[in-house]
Order: structure tokens, then C-alpha cells, then sequence
């Protein structure tokens, strides 16, 4: 299992399929706008009045379930990392189930929906605290792609650089420096999370470390197979960051990669590193 270690220690970011352990906390995430996150900010909180698990903050540990969100906002979308007590738990794994929207009044403090269960139309994690106190800010950090989501120019998202402890170190202290791959020169980065943890392959899982980065994609290119006719050559036609769409040939694994050719485009958010 990884953890998100460097900023706020003791504050786990728990696996989306696993059951959290009554009265923990842990890190979630929570999709908005950027104007209503600055409302947030000074204001807390406010429960909504009803919904899929009835009134309370909605959060998820999937934090590209949170980035869906606003989904009529693709272009004002961020993401408020927070931690959660999360108090008792209840978890809600079926349509009708009789504590859906009654936890509460049953003494629970947070219902939680685990992946896959045909709660959740993506199939995606849920989380909904009742009482907002329970919530603290961490921070506001960009949305992550999704892997097929072509990018909106100009904008900033989160993605994720896979590296050993030491080399991470080095890019936080100096940061990126450009490298040679198969859309010629440019920092390589992953929308995919996993992805990145199983890189450098020949660094041991203990020694390895992913940096989260929030990167202004600037003007962007989307490159789908090979020997296309700007595959190495797309920053002299004005192009800021190239990506190779998942399943498309080009990539042995049949993930998404993203190439940015000004590291300055590029800011580190924290580390991930193996518990």
C-alpha cells in the first residue's frame, strides 16, 4: 500500500475497496468549483440536504471521482483534499438498503459506498459525513484526467511522476529536467497513479516514490499512433504538452502518457511513497 507522506503524516489516504476503521482519519477528496472552494475555505462546509445517501458532505477517497466534479464545470473544476474523523461508519453496498438515507438516526457518523457495488453509475468510491466538523482543509490542488479525457488548454491538473526516494529529493530540491522518449524531449508524467508507482521498474517498490505535480498543460496535442506527423516535433509547432491516448499502440502497457516540454510548467504537490 502507498501513502501520501511528506505534507500531512499519519493521515492516510485509504485504498478506495478498503473498510475504514471507525473513529480514524483519513485523507479524502472533494470536487468543486474554484470560486465555491474559496467559499469553503472561509465558510466551511455545508451538508446538502439530501441525496444517493441523504443529507452530508459528499467525499471520496477516489480522487478521480472528485475531479469529475463539478460536471457542467469541466473548465472551473478543483479538488479540496481534506482529513476525516470518520467517527462510526456505516456502509451502504446496495440500492435500497434499509440505513440508506437513516444512518444517521441510527447513531452512524459516515456512510461509505465501496466501489463497484451498483450504487455509484461510475462504479466509483463514496463517502458522506454527516456533521461537517469532522472535515478539516488540507488544501486545493487541481483535478486529475481522467485516462481518455482529452485536457482543457490552459489549465492546470494533477498528474503523477514516478521516481526513486532519492531522484525525488533531488527534483524537489532542483526540479525536473527534460528526457528523451518517444515524443522526443520533455518531462514524462501519468494521469495514472498506479502507472507511476510501477516505475523506475528497476528500483525496488520500498526505494520508489511518486511525486504528485499539478501541471499548466498550456496548449496541448494529442499524439494516437505511430509515426504521426508531429510525434517529436509538436513544441516547434506551439504545442506546450503532448499525450498518447490509452490503448492506441504506441505504449507497450496500454496507458495514457503525457509529455510536457517546460519542466517550469510543472509543480511538485507532494510525495507518495510505500508504507
Amino acid at each position: 500500500m502507498w501513502a501520501e507522506s511528506d505534507l500531512y503524516p499519519g493521515v492516510p489516504c485509504l485504498q478506495s475497496a478498503t473498510e475504514p476503521v471507525d473513529g480514524n482519519v483519513y485523507r479524502m477528496y472533494h470536487g468543486t468549483t474554484e470560486r465555491a472552494a474559496q467559499q469553503i475555505k472561509i465558510s466551511g462546509f455545508q451538508p446538502s440536504a439530501g441525496g444517493m445517501l441523504g443529507r452530508g458532505v459528499y467525499l471520496s477517497r477516489d480522487l478521480n471521482k472528485a475531479s469529475r466534479y463539478p460536471i457542467e464545470k469541466p473548465c472551473e473544476r478543483v479538488v479540496i483534499r481534506v482529513k476525516v474523523n470518520v467517527g462510526r461508519v456505516k456502509k451502504i453496498d446496495y440500492q435500497h438498503h434499509p440505513l440508506q438515507k437513516s444512518w444517521h438516526g441510527k447513531g452512524y457518523d459516515t456512510a461509505w459506498c465501496p466501489p463497484n457495488c451498483g450504487m455509484v453509475t461510475s462504479g466509483l468510491e463514496e463517502d458522506c459525513v454527516w456533521d461537517p466538523n469532522r472535515i478539516t482543509i488540507i488544501d486545493v490542488i487541481p483535478p486529475s484526467l481522467q485516462s481518455r479525457e482529452n485536457p482543457v488548454e490552459g489549465k492546470d491538473y494533477t498528474m503523477f511522476y514516478g521516481t526513486s526516494k532519492e531522484e525525488a529529493e533531488k527534483i524537489k530540491a532542483y526540479g525536473f529536467c527534460e528526457s528523451s522518449g518517444i515524443l522526443g524531449g520533455g518531462v514524462y508524467l501519468s494521469r495514472d497513479v498506479q502507472k507511476a508507482f510501477n516505475v523506475p521498474e528497476h528500483v525496488p517498490e520500498q526505494q520508489r516514490s511518486v511525486l504528485r505535480v499539478k501541471v499548466n498543460v498550456g496548449k496541448v496535442i494529442k499524439i494516437d499512433y505511430q509515426g504521426h506527423l508531429m510525434q517529436t516535433i509538436w513544441h516547434d509547432q506551439g504545442y506546450d504538452t503532448a499525450w498518447i491516448t490509452p490503448n492506441c499502440g504506441m505504449v507497450s502497457s496500454g496507458l495514457e502518457k503525457d509529455c510536457v516540454w517546460d519542466p517550469k510548467r510543472i509543480t511538485v504537490i507532494d510525495v507518495i511513497r510505500p508504507n
